[in-house]
């Protein structure tokens, strides 16, 4: 596939209301994906002769500036990480209030999301307490494994 095309694509998925998109040539897919924190992904399914790269589509913000580095109350914070690749809820169910909202105070083992991943639920609970501070991901989008979920004030 030539590099050019591909470039089209992610022009083309960029523009467009489309979230997703995935391509199957030969024994190439190309998948683009613009709410993932890693949203663009080349795989192989046979050894090809070089892979191509490809440019990434960023549709998450960044976090992690100098000025907020810089704020010492923001330097005590802690990250709560997807254990597993999968899609992110706030709820158990889109009828249901969220598990948890930006200014909740969370303890240990309390259910601060789920976590979906080959149609099995996993509930995904604070390992320490505090106060949920931001919500980095969004409700119904990919998460990748270790990808930073929630910011949280220690107690």
């Amino acid at each position: 596939m030539d590099i050019s095309k591909v470039r089209e694509l992610v022009k083309l998925v960029e523009d467009s209301g489309i979230e997703e998109l995935e391509i199957v040539h030969l024994d190439t897919t190309i998948r683009i994906q613009k709410s993932a924190p890693i949203s663009v992904a080349a795989a192989s399914v046979a050894p090809a002769p070089a892979p191509v790269p490809v440019p990434a589509v960023a549709a998450v913000p960044v976090t992690g500036t100098a000025a907020e580095v810089a704020d010492p109350a923001r330097a005590k914070w802690r990250d709560v990480r997807s254990p597993i690749v999968g899609t992110f809820y706030t709820a158990p169910s889109p009828a249901s209030p969220a598990f948890v909202q930006v200014g909740d105070r969370v303890a240990v083992g309390q259910t601060l999301c789920i976590v979906e991943a080959m149609k099995v639920m996993n509930e995904i609970e604070a390992e320490f307490g505090g106060t949920i501070k931001e919500i980095l991901a969004q409700d119904g989008t990919p998460v990748e494994a270790e990808g930073v979920l929630f910011l949280v004030d220690p107690d």
